[in-house]
């Protein structure tokens, strides 16, 4: 059987989102612009009925509004947006109080899942090499709103939860069309070690958000992507 997907937010991704779902076994049968969704009036119990999952690429300003709708009428849902963390607390303690579901992640590709556990293992080694600074780089479209973008920010969150605790610095470039690419560096006076992760195209962050939505199917509680990318299906 299909999972009957609703797609909130019809930009780039959401329409790579319509395009790449049968190819995951999966069924739009709901389309949210957001023309028609301001404060997510248009996420009713009657407009979701027969949508097993939503899948949720907005604005920062959007999507807070958007999950606690959709946990409110009990819509399981998968989020790509990024730039609203200071309420992520509050959603979890919203999606935990109504037992909803929720994946969250500032980034779905797998394989950058891959790159920012060998960029914290990078940063467990030389944590206490203290001749090693570190750095972030990245460059993305010259549409995209946030910068730093949810990833860079969560790879210097990598490098921290490997133990590194000197200084990181972050730079953000937004030019043309490209999709993105991240970079992470440790430098000292004899070498220095670059990682770089670059995406050709969105399709691997939308298989990944479709994956994610398939996996949540039957769970309960609020998950980062990360923290459930191993077990994706």
């Amino acid at each position: 059987m299909s999972l009957r997907i609703a797609i909130v937010g019809y930009g780039k991704m959401g329409r790579s989102v319509e395009r790449l779902a049968p190819e995951h076994g999966c069924e739009v049968v709901r389309i949210f612009r957001s023309s028609e969704n301001g404060n997510g009036a248009a996420l009713t119990q009657e407009s979701l009925a027969g949508a097993d999952v939503a899948i949720e690429f907005t604005t920062a300003i959007a999507t807070p509004q958007n999950i606690r709708r959709l946990v409110e009428f009990g819509v399981p849902v998968v989020t790509g947006t990024t730039g609203w963390f200071e309420e992520i607390s509050q959603i979890r303690e919203i999606t935990a109080a109504k037992n909803g579901s929720v994946v969250w992640g500032p980034n779905f590709s797998v394989g950058l899942h891959h790159f920012r556990a060998v960029v914290s293992e990078a940063a467990r080694r030389l944590a206490h090499e203290e001749a090693y600074g570190a750095w972030g780089w990245e460059i993305h479209h010259a549409a995209k709103k946030d910068s730093p973008s949810g990833t860079l920010l969560a790879l210097a969150e990598d490098i921290s939860r490997g133990g590194y605790s000197r200084p990181v610095s972050l730079c953000a470039n937004r030019a043309g069309s490209v999709t993105g690419t991240h970079e992470i560096g440790f430098d000292s006076g004899e070498d220095t070690i670059t990682l770089r992760h670059t995406a050709r195209s969105r399709d691997g962050f939308v298989r990944g958000a479709l994956r994610a939505a398939s996996w949540l199917a039957g769970k309960r509680g609020f998950f980062e992507f990360r923290e459930i990318a191993d077990e994706l299906p």
